[in-house]
């Protein structure tokens, strides 16, 4: 088969539709079952500094399998890979609901999560091309994040109403993102024929890593995505805890509604940065990537629910338009160079890294007994300043 034929220049071809959908169920799914699988931890006393350990045994299959998911995406047809990765979701989140243990069941959705993530970037390249590639990642970001939003705020809801039919629920919504992969056309393999050998494919990864990281433009985007990635994960942590020390609520929900306010902030921005930043006007986004930590740390000191409504909308839109425009230009110069499979798997290692090292510190501050509006005012300090940092080097480049 010829993928030629099945690029269209339209970013709502029926392929892109398929993708949008499938998309949004498996990232509905992933969000539903964090804060079904927190409420889990609540309900059978685990410690607080365990929460944010949950998100990390999931960042783990991340960097555990980044020498291997970007060839596995490039290596078959991507929409079947996206098939098989939702599987491993589904199987991971009934295991949490047949009484596995959570870590376990987690760390399986994450193994699928790691696999699907260069398969569901690296297919919008092969789908569209060129500045339409923009719109494309807004359209898939835009999707991703009105699947958080919802996602999140279900999760909580059901958490509170009864923890089994949360968990059954999400198990449903991944089997939906699996059939929903069925009606994604089955694209040539981007580079068949690679050796699967253990030996062969780490140096291969790493070969593709070094050959991202050494040249400026790709180095910019790692960077970039990985910093933002790292603080997103955080920050929702930090909500969790935030939420009874500032505001004095208790309960499953609250938590998610805040988080679905950066949500829908990230669509709106991600919505802009199409429609305002071309591949070769990236550095465009770079002072929303400052911003976004001047809004954290404010927020950080808020006590009533009005305010923090609003900053967490303002941080959203300045995420969508930080992140759309770096995630478009690895993409694009990874597929001309690595293949869009390694480049996403390479990006992945960046990201999920440095959201270990971020919640692994948060971590080690909660169970220190560090105040949470302290932890919340230096953690928006210090990203806005790596920002910074990052932007007068990718000036003086």
């Amino acid at each position: 088969m010829n993928n030629a034929g099945l690029t269209s220049p339209s970013i709502w071809s029926r392929g892109m539709v398929a993708v949008i959908a499938a998309q949004f169920l498996s990232a509905f799914g992933d969000n539903a079952l964090l804060f079904v699988t927190l409420a889990v931890l609540k309900a059978q006393f685990y410690p607080d500094w365990s929460q944010p350990v949950l998100q990390m045994v999931f960042v783990g299959a991340y960097i555990l399998f980044a020498p291997f998911v970007g060839q596995i995406a490039d290596s078959f047809s991507k929409g079947r890979v996206m098939m098989f990765a939702n599987s491993l979701k589904l199987l991971g989140a009934a295991s949490i609901c047949l009484g596995v243990n959570p870590f376990i069941g987690y760390t399986l959705v994450g193994v699928g999560a790691a696999a699907y993530s260069p398969a569901k970037y690296g297919i919008l390249g092969e789908l569209t091309s060129g500045d339409k590639l923009v719109k494309a990642n807004g359209l898939m970001e835009s999707s991703t994040i009105a699947a958080i939003l919802l996602g999140s705020v279900m999760g909580g809801i059901l958490a509170d109403l009864n923890l089994l039919l949360a968990l059954g629920l999400c198990a449903l919504v991944y089997a939906a993102a699996v059939v929903a992969n069925l009606f994604i056309p089955k694209l040539d393999a981007a580079r068949p024929g690679q050796s699967w050998r253990f030996g062969p494919m780490t140096r291969s990864f790493f070969c593709a890593s070094r050959t991202l990281w050494r040249s400026d433009e790709t180095r910019f985007s790692l960077m970039g995505t990985s910093l933002f990635w790292g603080a997103g994960v955080t920050l929702r942590f930090l909500l969790v805890l935030w939420v009874p020390q500032a505001l004095g609520i208790t309960d499953n929900a609250t938590p998610t509604y805040l988080n679905a306010m950066v949500a829908i902030g990230i669509v709106v921005g991600a919505g802009a940065a199409a429609k305002l930043v071309t591949l070769d006007k990236v550095a465009r986004c770079m002072p929303a990537g400052v911003l976004i930590g001047v809004a954290v740390a404010i927020f950080a000191v808020q006590q009533a629910l009005l305010p923090a409504y609003g900053l967490l909308i303002l941080i959203g839109v300045l995420g969508g338009f930080f992140v759309v425009p770096l995630n478009a230009l690895l993409q694009e110069r990874g597929k001309h160079t690595v293949g869009a499979g390694n480049a996403i798997a390479v990006q992945n290692l960046g990201e999920n890294t440095a959201m270990l090292v971020m919640l692994g510190l948060y971590s080690l501050a909660v169970k220190a007994g560090a105040p949470v509006v302290g932890i919340g005012v230096g953690f928006g300090v210090l990203f806005a300043l790596s920002i910074g940092g990052l932007w007068l080097w990718r000036r003086k480049q």
